[in-house]
């Protein structure tokens, strides 16, 4: 098997992981990576045993496809000078600064016909996989992320940086336009907001909850899903969760496990509530690393030409409702109102 010849752009906190991956996944080698600090390129190239380029443009002549993993705001002057060669990218979150540019990128990728996948890496999560086998008809959503505060992407508020996942997830999962959005956002320590949360409502009549903070003392990344006759509640973070579901007639009979309320068994507890028998049960999770399982993809879909399971459309419907969202905390932030300071 021939293998793609695969880059990093930007080898910080998140591209150098970036860059381990593509040189251990079979199908692929990492060929060049480059970074705006050379000693940084340098240090991360002799580590993985690759070349360290000095332009973008002697990079661009070493890769076939690329991660671009740098600030935001660059997103689109790099993906725009490696799509017009003709690169494969998977863009980290958010796609862009901008919908305008995400917008430009996705119609560049399609006009080249170069794969492009932006690194939303939840719907790479084992969990989503396990979410999805068990999904009929969500009625309500509740999403909570939270972590620590970052020593980076503080040049964005905490919904463009991590909610924007959670965002780019419901969307996916409940797929109904959006009726109403209601947003509050609260600014601790940095320039954006750093909790936020927001009420999606949608023309189905499912209704979304996300919640998202960068302040907090533990790292919390958990969906509920509330659905007719079932509720889900899965851990992003642990790989876990479980289901619980009225129980089935087989399951009330005196022969069955019904029998047995309140008590285990190896994969079940049924309990009474109500006057009604409820089974709680584990759902199964195939365990991996998101990041490896994300990048794996991107290479079969770059060598395949097959569209990738994050699109640039996708992201950028993310990032417009993202954008949204921030710009109706700011505008409700009383420092921000004429008179003060």
């Amino acid at each position: 098997m021939t293998k793609i010849k695969t880059g990093v752009v930007g080898v910080g906190h998140m591209g150098i992981n970036h860059a381990r991956i593509y040189s251990e996944i079979e199908g692929a080698a990492l060929a060049a990576v480059y970074d705006s600090n050379g000693s940084t390129a340098r240090s991360v190239a002799e580590k993985f045993q690759t070349k360290a380029t000095s332009s973008l443009e002697e990079f661009a002549s070493l890769v076939d496809a690329a991660t671009i993993c740098t600030p935001t705001v660059t997103h689109h002057e790099i993906g725009r000078f490696l799509l017009a060669k003709g690169k494969h990218l998977l863009i980290e979150k958010p796609i862009a600064d901008t919908p305008a540019h995400a917008r430009e990128l996705s119609e560049l990728a399609a006009q080249n016909r170069c794969v492009l996948q932006v690194g939303h890496i939840e719907r790479f999560n084992p969990v989503l996989h396990a979410l999805e086998a068990q999904l009929q008809n969500p009625r309500f959503l509740e999403v909570t992320r939270l972590s620590p505060y970052p020593n980076r992407s503080t040049d964005i508020g905490v919904v463009l940086d991590l909610m924007i996942h959670d965002i780019e997830i419901i969307l996916h999962l409940v797929r109904s336009p959006i009726k109403g959005i209601d947003p509050v956002g609260i600014s601790v320590l940095g320039r954006g907001e750093d909790i936020a949360n927001v009420r999606f409502r949608f023309e189905n009549g499912c209704v979304a909850n996300l919640t998202a903070s960068r302040i907090s003392q533990e790292r919390v990344r958990k969906i509920r899903v509330f659905q007719e006759n079932a509720y889900l509640s899965l851990d992003y973070k642990n790989q876990s969760g479980y289901l619980l579901r009225l129980a089935r007639d087989d399951e009330k009979e005196s022969s069955g496990i019904g029998k047995l309320i309140g008590l285990a068994t190896d994969s079940k507890i049924v309990t009474d509530f109500s006057g009604h028998r409820i089974v709680r049960e584990p759902v199964e999770v195939q365990k991996g690393e998101p990041l490896r399982i994300e990048l794996e993809s991107f290479v079969q879909c770059a060598r395949s030409g097959l569209k990738p399971r994050v699109t640039g459309q996708a992201a950028t419907d993310a990032l417009d409702i993202a954008l949204e969202i921030t710009r109706r905390i700011e505008e409700a932030d009383p420092r921000k109102q004429p008179g003060n300071p």
